[in-house]
Order: C-alpha cells, then structure tokens, then sequence
C-alpha cells in the first residue's frame, strides 16, 4: 500500500528482455534503504525488488543502501501499464510500500493500475501547470470533483472531469519533485482510480441482492 507522495525520482539504467517479460534495473536520485523482496511503487505500479548488487533475491541478508534496484516487469503488468513504453535513461517516480505508523499524506493507494491514459493538454499559468488527460470510461466512472486520482504514481486532486477526459493542476513542487516535468502532450501515463469508489460500487450493486439477508438479521435483532 501507498499514498501517492513521491519520495524520489530514479533513472532507467537498463532494460533486458527475459523472454517472457522484461528485467528494469532502475538507480534512484538519492541513496534508499531496502531489502530483497520489497514493494515499489514505480510509476504508480507495485513491483517487487528482486535484486540488489550483492544480495540474493528475498536472501533476508540485511539492509543495504546500494542505490541499483531490480524489478522483474511481467507480461500482464506491460500489457496493462505504461512500463513497456520506458526507456533507457527515463525518469520514473518511486515510493517505497506505507509503513504503519506513517502519515496518510495522500490517499490510499495500491499500486494496482486501472487503465493508461494520455496527456491531452498542457498549460502554465502563473505558478501552476494544468493538466487534462484522457482516460477510459473505466477509470473515469470512479473519478469525481475534488476527488483523488493516481497519476503515475502521484496522488492529485481532481479539479473536472467528463466522460471523456479529467483536469488537474499541478503546484511548483509536485511538478519539480516528479516526473511531471519531463512529461508532454501524447504522453501515457498510468491512472488508479481511489479505491473508496470501488467499494462503494460494490455494495451499491449488491444491496438488491443483501435485502433478504438485512431483514432476517434485523429478524434475528443483529441490526435496527
């Protein structure tokens, strides 16, 4: 789990076709703590370190700060994001996984992708940077007005949306702390939508279904 606040940008420094899917070696800005076997955001996707230089995969051998990660990319996951479109030397947002006591800053996010959308417009105004992305209705049924988005990783406040395309304004900091500010018109990007819609689809849906199971448990005095 994480919550859309990135901590770090990295460089793709490799990508090796493994037959089947793809092997990414990524080095981060900044040194980072971590062991084998770790989730990853990269890019808004949940990936596990499988290597660090020196270390097994899940060897359990201790922490290191040795900044080379690696991730094996399925085909699945290229199939359903926007890592089979990376290339040597691009940037990619990173977060490590949400640990207990850490502060909610963004929203709750998975790292699981619900579709790829595309940068349809770009436009500075003062401070800020506005975005408009086109999207699948299947991402955007769950977005609303103010509501979170999960935008390549990054948690963002939805400030429009259609049935075709949301809008979003991006503060100095976000734009310069992420890769925002190597992203243009025609670029894909990976959105999640917040997963509280998802629930609430999923009881609304059922609620038909539930109604003889609520009366038997008020029935039974379970519930009023």
């Amino acid at each position: 789990m994480f919550t859309g606040l990135i901590e770090v940008l990295g460089t793709i420094t490799s990508i090796r076709n493994t037959g089947v899917g793809i092997k990414l070696c990524i080095i981060p800005d900044y040194k980072v703590e971590l062991q084998t076997g770790e989730s990853i955001s990269v890019n808004g996707v949940c990936l596990t370190v499988s290597e660090l230089p020196g270390l097994a995969p899940r060897s359990g051998a201790g922490k290191t700060q040795t900044p080379e990660l690696f991730f094996d990319v399925s085909p699945e996951t290229l199939k359903n994001t926007n890592l089979g479109e990376l290339k040597v030397n691009d940037k990619v947002n990173l977060e490590r996984a949400l640990r207990p006591t850490d502060r909610l800053g963004g929203h709750i996010v998975t790292g699981h992708v619900d579709g790829v959308g595309t940068i349809k417009y770009k436009r500075q105004e003062g401070e800020y940077t506005f975005y408009t992305f086109d999207a699948p209705g299947k991402v955007l049924k769950y977005i609303v007005p103010k509501g979170s988005i999960t935008v390549d990783g990054i948690s963002l406040t939805v400030i429009d949306v259609s049935d075709k395309f949301f809008k979003v304004a991006i503060i100095p900091h976000t734009f310069s702390a992420t890769t925002f500010g190597f992203k243009g018109v025609g670029d894909k990007v990976n959105l999640e939508a917040d997963i509280l819609g998802k629930y609430v689809e999923k009881f609304l849906s059922n609620r038909d279904n539930n109604t003889g199971l609520m009366e038997k448990l008020r029935e039974g005095g379970f519930t009023t």
